[in-house]
């Protein structure tokens, strides 16, 4: 992750086990304007503590699903991002 380029304020919602290991339905945090999917994933696990479901995470930006780890995510200040875990039930 390049720490060093312009960062901005993004909006986390935490979902199910994930709000549940963050203590926290929703949070901010600094995100640098661009950065790939898998060195967001590894910022937020590491903030958050999200480590014992990481590699079940989905994460969503303004609504759309990233799909790929290696895509590049570009924020702009007040962006949403949704950290979803995996969900059971019937």
């Amino acid at each position: 992750m390049n720490a060093d380029g312009p960062v901005v304020n993004v909006h986390v919602l935490f979902f199910a086990k994930s709000r549940e290991l963050a203590n926290t339905p929703r949070s901010k945090v600094d995100v640098p304007t661009k950065i790939t999917a898998s060195d967001l994933l590894d910022l937020l696990v590491s903030r958050f503590g999200l480590i014992s479901i990481r590699d079940n995470l989905i994460l969503a930006h303004n609504e759309s699903y990233i799909d790929n780890l290696s895509d590049t995510v570009l924020f702009k200040e007040g962006d949403e991002l949704a950290i979803i875990p995996p969900l059971s039930g019937g």
